[in-house]
């Protein structure tokens, strides 16, 4: 993994995070990664292993393949997932050029609209 597609895994996963309301430590605790691991893993040092994504995306009620995508580098936002995460809901949290407030309230406004769970 190019050392760009590391840092950008590593900011869309402080980005979850924050959208999640955990912090560092508490998504350290539900992942079962170390705390300076997944410090490390936000600011983008080190490539992450499948185990490592698997336990991130459970934790953040994400779904692995958008999160292994996400950490390939590539676009995952096919159809709703085993998570039950929308299409919207998965542009919605990809999506640059909002804050993490402004994907918050987005998707708190979507999941109010459609019913959806209200757990991240």
């Amino acid at each position: 993994m190019e050392q760009a597609a590391v840092e950008a895994f590593g900011n869309y996963l402080r980005s979850q995070r924050k959208l999640a309301q955990l912090t560092l430590r508490e998504l350290s605790d539900l992942a079962q990664v170390s705390n300076p691991y997944l410090s490390q893993l936000e600011r983008g040092l080190h490539q992450p292993s499948v185990r490592v994504i698997k336990s991130l995306a459970t934790a953040l009620n994400l779904s692995a393949e958008t999160l292994l995508a996400q950490a390939a580098g590539i676009d995952a936002a096919n159809g709703d997932n085993a998570e039950g995460v929308s299409d919207t809901e998965a542009t919605i949290r990809a999506d640059a050029s909002l804050t993490d407030e402004q994907k918050a309230a987005l998707l708190e406004v979507y999941r109010s609209m459609t019913g959806g769970s209200q757990d991240s």
